[in-house]
């Protein structure tokens, strides 16, 4: 599969390259980002982390904003950031921000007119990573993280495929999208209004239920607006105590639901991912 390189930049001995690609599984042309430490440059293979970002954001968020190339480099963990959803003239999309392009929910769309695209779970989880593993110097250890939008994410997708990453964190993720309006509109839309088909892509379903266990961190700021409405992150923890899944979950006094939040404690993150990407 051919990639184009769009933007390069050096960061922390190791380097930020933005690249598009024609995605067989979306059906158009994507965007990601990947950040390599100098160990990769070094010729040595190391292993990756995939963040997914939330609601109207892309690749450049991470990359951005959160600060992890300094640690990144320091552990020699490359990063890897894709959109959030296709996009393009001939994909749908809504006006509301919370629907359509910028807002993929990392599902497989089965409903018109989203399902010709709209297919994120499988990009995440096979195609991206059978690109990263094919076009640079990384290793098949995997661990994943995100945030909002993003944070569901990361918990369902590792949940659901447990063999397949080391760890899993996220930030202010929606845990309980069955029981929110940003899950229930979404997920209306992209699966239909069978509700059954719809808790399999709920981390707290997930996590009650679960019988193999990944590492699990997740931080939440209790500034946080969408807080009890969207985010309901104590249906994650009562579905822990439930299947004794080895979660912890850390509430950030005066933290909310931005950037500033994740920065804050994205070394935390990378830490905890190391301790199993490096075992």
């Amino acid at each position: 599969m051919s990639i184009e390189n769009l933007t390069v930049n050096k960061a922390f001995g190791g380097w930020h390259k933005q690249y598009s690609h024609l995605s067989t599984v979306l059906n158009c042309s994507m965007r990601f980002a990947i950040y390599l430490p100098p160990q990769a440059a070094n010729g040595d293979k190391v292993p990756v982390l995939y963040w997914l970002s939330g609601l109207t954001c892309s690749d450049e968020n991470m990359m951005q904003k959160a600060g992890a190339q300094r640690i990144a480099a320091e552990l020699g963990i490359a990063i890897v950031a894709p959109d959030t959803s296709p996009r393009g003239d001939d994909v749908a999309n809504d006006e509301a921000y919370d629907l359509g392009q910028g807002a993929g929910f990392y599902v497989n769309a089965t409903q018109a007119p989203w399902s010709s695209h709209y297919q994120m779970y499988d990009y995440v989880l096979k195609e991206l990573p059978e690109l990263i593993e094919a076009n640079f110097p990384v290793t098949n250890k995997r661990a994943i993280s995100g945030h909002s939008m993003g944070g569901h994410g990361a918990l369902t997708i590792a949940m659901l495929n447990p063999e397949r990453y080391c760890s899993m964190s996220a930030f202010s993720p929606i845990n309980n999208p069955i029981n929110c309006p940003w899950g229930q509109k979404a997920f209306t839309a992209y699966l239909g209004k069978d509700q059954a088909t719809w808790q399999k892509h709920d981390a707290s379903v997930l996590m009650r239920q679960a019988t193999a266990f990944i590492p699990a961190l997740v931080d939440q700021g209790e500034a946080d607006d969408f807080l009890q409405e969207q985010l309901r992150p104590e249906t994650l923890q009562a579905a822990a105590l439930a299947s004794s899944y080895p979660l912890e979950i850390r509430m950030q006094e005066g933290y909310d639901h931005s950037y500033y939040f994740i920065a804050s404690f994205i070394e935390d993150h990378l830490r905890f991912h190391a301790t199993y990407l490096n075992k």
